[in-house]
Order: structure tokens, then sequence, then C-alpha cells
């Protein structure tokens, strides 16, 4: 049985949905609120305006989780944090008073989904910015979410943030489409097909990536070079859930990312650096994966390793 049958291929391949809410928060917005040219809605730029949900556990969430911190924006744009366990109706709000988001005061997220389309019938996916002042979602568009951080809230940005777009953004803009396709989105390709075929098919271009990325580290601290860039943020929320969740329960398991010599260290090294070990929490992360995904793990049962100690040698 497929996991999310909707996103499943009739030849087992698993084909993520797109994202159904894609506009855009502009510093040069010259439009109304939710209004705009082109296909993209333009919101203003706006300090203590929107709210951005995330789950500790989805690495999606993680990555605009991590910029927002390394570019000090959390007294800017705020945050709320939904529970790991997704239930028949998706994510919910329990770590708040009342079971609700103190700020948009609702139970679900599915409430401003909703409340945004009437007619919305895909699944609700996190990260998702949302209006507090009308509590319709902005955008749940995950690959542009941490660039619009870096490129429109830079009046907000605090001093000496790091640069993650580089001038030339030719060489990140294809390792950010090479890792997503492979890699970010390659490891539910493997964890999430019903064939064989499509299996192994994803696995292999999972670890042909992941040789490449490898060679690729051997003489350079980042993927650009001597400078962290966004595209370092988008591949080291895969690695940090590769050996507790992908090499067992996505089957990704030629081998862990222990055993791969320039990877383990790179991700390492980002993990010990500010903004993003602190980010971590392995406890969601597992008890998200291994009791979400009941057909993929039926018995729910979370494995208690690997030790997360071992992120912090040198």
């Amino acid at each position: 049985m497929a996991q999310f049958t909707a996103e499943t291929a009739k030849t087992g391949e698993w084909k993520r949905q797109p994202n159904a809410f894609t506009d855009r928060i502009s510093r040069d917005s010259t439009s109304a609120p939710g209004e705009g040219p082109d296909e993209h809605r333009r919101w203003p730029v706006e300090p203590g305006r929107y709210r951005l949900v995330v789950s500790l556990a989805c690495p999606w969430a993680h990555r605009a989780l991590i910029v927002r911190r390394l570019l000090g924006l959390e007294e800017v744009i705020s945050m709320g944090i939904v529970d790991p366990i997704r239930d028949e109706s998706g994510w919910r709000f329990t770590l708040d008073p009342d079971d609700r988001d103190p700020v948009l005061g609702i139970r679900y997220l599915a409430e401003a989904y909703k409340g945004t389309d009437p007619g919305y019938e895909g699944r609700v996916t996190v990260p998702t910015i949302v209006d507090t002042r009308t509590g319709l979602v902005v955008t749940n568009d995950f690959p542009q979410i941490t660039l619009d951080f870096s490129t429109e809230w830079t009046d907000f940005h605090k001093p000496n943030a790091p640069r993650l777009i580089p001038d030339d953004r030719a060489e990140m803009d294809q390792l950010i489409e090479e890792i997503y396709r492979d890699v970010n989105n390659g490891v539910y390709r493997c964890g999430f097909a019903t064939s064989q075929e499509a299996y192994e098919a994803a696995y292999d271009a999972l670890f042909a990536r992941l040789d490449e990325l490898e060679a690729r580290l051997a003489d350079r601290p980042y993927l650009l070079g001597d400078d962290l860039s966004d595209v370092d943020v988008r591949l080291f929320t895969t690695l940090v859930r590769f050996d507790a969740v992908y090499h067992g329960h996505f089957k990704a398991n030629r081998q862990k990312l222990t055993e791969f010599p320039n990877l383990w260290a790179y991700a390492r090294r980002l993990y010990q650096r500010p903004g993003f070990g602190e980010t971590v929490d392995f406890d969601q992360i597992k008890r998200h994966y291994y009791v979400t995904h009941n057909t993929i793990n039926p018995t729910g049962i979370v494995p208690k390793g690997p030790d997360p100690a071992a992120w912090l040698a040198l």
C-alpha cells in the first residue's frame, strides 16, 4: 500500500504534490496585500505581520527555521510549532494552551488552508507562512521561502548575517536542483516507492549524487567553497536525518552517513555551527517518521539509536 496514494504513480514512483500556495512576500511590492501582476501575488515585507508554521521533524520546515535564525529574523517573523505526530486531520497545534496556536487561534494548520481555499483537497504541509491579520495562507512554497528570507528581508537582517545567496547564482541553483531531485526528495522517492523498479531507480540516483557530493567536499568546507550558502542548509537537513530515519525507515541503506568521510565531517561541521545543531530535535524527527508513516512502519516502534552525541565529535 502507498503511504500517500494520491502522490503515487501507477509505476510505483513517488511524485510529490505541487505547492498550492505560492504567493511571495516582496520588499518591492507596490500592490495591495495579496495582489500582483504576475502568477505570484505579492505581499509587503512587514515585521510582526507573518507567522512561520513549522514542524521540528520536517526537513523542509527545518531549512526555514535555520535560515530565519542565521539571518536574525526571529523577532521579525514569529513562529508556531506543530506536533510531530500528524493525525487524520493533519498537523496539530498541541504545544500551547488549549491546543491552539496562540497567535493564529487555530487547532490545526488545515484550518488556515481551508480558510484560504475552501476547496483545497491536498496534503497540508509545512513550512507554511500565514498572514496574522487575515489568517490567510501566504505561501507553502518551501523552495522559495528561504531564498526570500535572504533577498526580501535584508533590511531586518542582523549585523554580520551570512550572505547565503552569492551574486552569481548559477552554480548554486544547479546544485539546489540536483540535490533536491536526487537527495532531498530522493530519500522520499525511495521510502514511498511501491514497486521494486521505482525504489531501485531512486536508490541508485540518491547514492550516485551522494558519491558526487562526497568527492566535491574533499577539498572545500562548503558546497560552493569557503562560504556557507543556502544550498548547504538544504543538504544539511537531509543529512542530519539520514542515519536516524532514511537509512532504515526509507531503505536508503547502501551505507550510512557516518561511512562517507567527507559528508560526515561536513555535516558535523554544520551541526556545530550556531543556527544548526540547536535547531535539531532527534526525538521529534524519529517520532514523526516512525509513528506517522503507518504503512511503512505499522508497529509504530521508534528506534532508540543512533546516538546523537556523535554529532558533537570533532
